[in-house]
């Protein structure tokens, strides 16, 4: 048994977040926790709420509460959400917990004592209307380098270039809007991660595994231009984890907090002994390689937009400070998910976020089409029509069909119990050998996490369930050879347990729906399909669902479209 950590980017805790950020790193993240506990190993999966920040405060503002009342009330918004999607995370943390601030004070400090952190006097952004210097994410205006308009002061979300306020076009203040801006001096922290290139560079080349978009994202900010900046770690604001603490090595730092990009990624190991403080359990033998993490394989799942954060700030967090702390051994990014031909847009009122579709449909509907559609080797996109497709063919036609036909059959001509008689023909030894290269190479795929291949290879072993059925046909076969159709009536209700152990991992509820029909626990995963196969024996008791995935009407489909198409350009 192998033990496992793994990590999804962690949300900002400001609102409700749509389809493409649940697909592009807490959905896979619980996809690959779910199917390795099935095989049996040990998984610790950590996610939390980001709550520091600009947009903590900004949210806050505008709801019109403090904003730690806010991060609280949000906090649990968001763990709601994800319970909802049955993301099975071990802990879902907070930033703003008392682990994490003792935590991001004790690496400032073991780097400042490394000389990793130099303090810089500089000229940052005021906004005289505020009255008040505006840190980063607090001033939007036009990217130098791609023109988007609505560039932040630290990156442009639309060509992921890392920015500083003064690079941006016609800047502007995002509390007021006003755009009489000035410089003035002020003091800050900056970690140095120019001194660190060399030791990211020799690391990021060691993990010749990694997707390329992971390392293409990371070795341009690493050599592009001027290579790998020092980056500032402090901002004022009031609402962080504060600069100045008992024992920081230096002075002049009341009233400035950590850059939330500085905190937020070190909430993973104080989410984890949050977990520990909350079940006893051991938080150093996940994240310390002195006390058992030599032998954890961590993981990270996010967005190409947080990749850079990963890829080199954390690490030069965890390198630098000298200590004993787990890197991560492999990141997973994805691209983005787009919604019908143009962006997801809060302020339009265009696309469907998570609270939504959870009022829509099932989580499993969801699952099954972000999965399948995982923008993994490029920007994907969601349209109500291939939705509809997908679900009303791959579960309800496939999947779902295959459920209903065999357990009304048995039910009709045998009883509610696997029948007893007959033995395997050569359909059902092809079935068996066709099953077992499949699910070999299902595994193959999601040891390698790779989503839509290894969901267009589960719906091939649906596939294959029914192809038998229909050529098999113990309805006909019933009337000559009744002996012959419970064989292959028995095989056919193994298969239901069976497919329900593969599929967890993509559609829980479905999976616990036919365990539940085939009233066993027995979740057992199929080393040897012959066996597998034979798990439930005749005699064995079960019932007959319900309808396991309802079709999607073209009705449902056009008024779903028309409501989430928000404002138009």
């Amino acid at each position: 048994m192998a033990r496992h950590l793994i990590t999804s980017a962690i949300p900002y805790i400001n609102g409700i977040k749509h389809l493409g950020n649940l697909v592009g790193s807490q959905l896979p993240a619980d996809l690959y926790a779910r199917y390795l506990r099935a095989r049996g190993h040990e998984v610790m999966f950590i996610c939390a709420t980001d709550e520091h920040g600009t947009p903590a405060e900004l949210a806050a503002a505008k709801a019109g509460k403090p904003v730690d009342v806010y991060c609280t009330e949000m906090h649990e918004v968001q763990a709601e959400i994800a319970a909802g999607f049955r993301l099975s995370f071990d802990h879902f943390g907070r930033s703003s917990s008392a682990q994490n601030r003792v935590l991001t004070q004790h690496f400032a400090k073991v780097l400042a004592e490394h000389g990793l952190i130099r303090e810089v006097t500089e000229k940052q952004m005021y906004s005289v209307a505020d009255g008040r210097f505006l840190p980063d994410r607090y001033i939007e205006g036009t990217c130098p380098n791609c023109g988007y308009t609505s560039a932040r002061g630290d990156q442009c979300d639309n060509c992921t270039k890392q920015l500083d306020p003064v690079d941006l076009i016609n800047p502007r203040s995002v509390i007021s809007g006003s755009t009489d801006l000035e410089m003035r001096e002020t003091k800050h922290l900056f970690l140095r991660q120019s001194e660190m290139k060399d030791k990211l560079a020799a690391w990021i080349d060691s993990k010749t595994d990694w997707p390329v978009l992971t390392t293409s994202i990371a070795k341009k900010w690493l050599f592009d231009g001027d290579g790998l900046q020092d980056r500032g770690i402090t901002r004022d604001l009031a609402w962080g984890v504060p600069a100045q603490f008992e024992g920081a090595p230096w002075q002049g730092m009341e009233g400035k907090v950590f850059y939330v990009w500085f905190d937020a990624p070190i909430e993973y190991i104080a989410a984890t002994q949050e977990w520990a403080d909350k079940t006893g359990g051991d938080w150093a033998r996940w994240w310390r390689t002195d006390k058992g993490a030599e032998d954890v394989t961590y993981t990270q799942f996010m967005g190409k937009d947080n990749v850079p954060f990963h890829t080199l700030s954390f690490p030069s967090t965890i390198l630098g400070s000298g200590e004993p702390w787990k890197l991560v051994d492999y990141i997973k990014s994805f691209n983005y998910l787009n919604y019908d031909g143009g962006q997801f847009s809060t302020s339009r009122g265009r696309g469907v976020f998570m609270d939504q579709a959870l009022g829509l449909l099932p989580p499993d509907y969801w699952r099954w089409w972000l999965l399948s559609h995982a923008p993994e080797s490029a920007d994907a996109e969601f349209t109500w029509e291939n939705f509809q497709v997908s679900v009303n063919k791959d579960l309800a036609d496939v999947l779902g069909n295959f459920v209903s036909r065999i357990t009304k059959f048995c039910r009709s001509k045998f009883g509610e119990a696997l029948p007893e008689g007959g033995l395997w023909g050569e359909r059902e030894i092809a079935l068996i050998a066709e099953l077992a290269t499949r699910v070999r190479e299902y595994e193959r795929l999601m040891d390698e996490k790779e989503v839509r291949k290894a969901a267009t290879e589960l719906r091939a072993i649906w596939v294959a369930g029914n192809e038998y059925l229909q050529a098999a046909a113990p309805w006909t076969v019933f009337k000559t050879d009744p002996a012959q159709a419970a064989a292959q009536t028995r095989l056919a209700l193994n298969l239901v347990r069976l497919y329900a152990v593969l599929s967890e991992p993509f559609i829980p509820d479905a999976a616990a729906t036919m365990l539940a029909a085939m009233q066993t626990e027995d979740r057992s995963w199929p080393e040897d399909i012959r066996a597998a196969l034979e798990v439930l024996p005749a005699g064995h008791a079960f019932t007959t669902p319900e309808v396991l995935f309802r079709k999607i009407a073209d009705e449902e489909r056009e008024d779903w479209q028309n409501r989430f198409a928000g404002i138009r350009d």
